[in-house]
């Protein structure tokens, strides 16, 4: 059982709804990032997404792209961001973390050798958002028997068709893209997103996860209501990125844990 496995156990046992948070590492710099991740837990974060910051992400709106460059321009790496996962895990051996990203730096390193070195900094998941299950030997079924979970995206156009190949070989839980496009481009609906919940819970015992799209605690609240919890990731972003102190982003970060709890 991973540390995502037991958390979310947890949350089911206390009958709660999860709340995922997603920080670029790096962003704006080591420091404060670290000091963003190490106040997480206590802001009520579940899980930790960490993006691994890369130069092409297209996947992710300005918000993350620009929180990737801030963070590459300040010297951040794949080693720096395993360094920060492993000093994270010399306070905190709990909370799990979810590294996410694009597939190039992980081939680069060579995915036996990232593999070991992800797994020895404390990171418990990967979220690879341009490998495709067609693909699952390169990286999905090497990073499962090192015992990492591979959470997968399903989106508004995974049709049922599809849908049974992307769940096949996910574990942790199923991350559901609420809306069609890039991160942060539109709101998330509840009465949109509950029958799409719906629909893959059908197909799954996994937990459902909800991510793009939710920016203010109500929101949290309305979609963590729908579904096993939510993901809230550029108004995180976005609210370091306007230059508040570190306290204040998580004091922001609470309210939105809170909206996901009481769902």
């Amino acid at each position: 059982m991973t540390r995502i496995d037991a958390r979310f156990a947890a949350l089911k046992t206390e009958g709660k709804k999860a709340f995922v948070a997603y920080v670029m590492a790096g962003d704006p710099d080591f420091d404060t990032s670290l000091e963003l991740v190490q106040g997480l837990p206590d802001a009520g974060v579940d899980v930790i997404e960490l993006g691994l910051p890369f130069t092409d992400p297209m996947a992710d709106g300005p918000t993350i792209q620009l929180a990737g460059q801030r963070a590459l321009e300040g010297g951040m790496t794949l080693d720096r961001t395993l360094e920060l996962a492993r000093r994270f895990r010399e306070g905190d051996d709990s909370t799990p973390i979810v590294l996410m990203g694009y597939y190039n730096p992980i081939y680069s390193r060579g995915v036996a050798k990232f593999l070991e070195q992800a797994k020895e900094a404390g990171i418990d998941g990967l979220i690879v958002v341009d490998l495709p299950p067609e693909e699952d030997d390169e990286l999905c079924i090497p990073a499962q028997k090192a015992g990492l979970n591979f959470i997968r995206l399903a989106t508004p156009t995974t049709d049922d068709k599809r849908l049974p190949k992307v769940l096949e070989n996910t574990s942790g839980f199923v991350y559901y893209v609420s809306i069609t496009g890039i991160t942060g481009a539109a709101a998330a609906e509840a009465a949109d997103v509950a029958p799409e919940v719906a629909r893959i819970k059908s197909q799954t015992d996994l937990p459902v996860i909800v991510g793009f799209g939710i920016r203010t605690p109500e929101a949290s609240e309305s979609i963590a209501g729908i579904a096993d919890g939510c993901v809230v990731g550029s108004a995180i972003v976005s609210d370091l990125a306007s230059g508040k102190p570190v306290d204040e982003v998580l004091a922001f970060v609470k309210s939105l844990a809170d909206g996901a709890h009481r769902a």
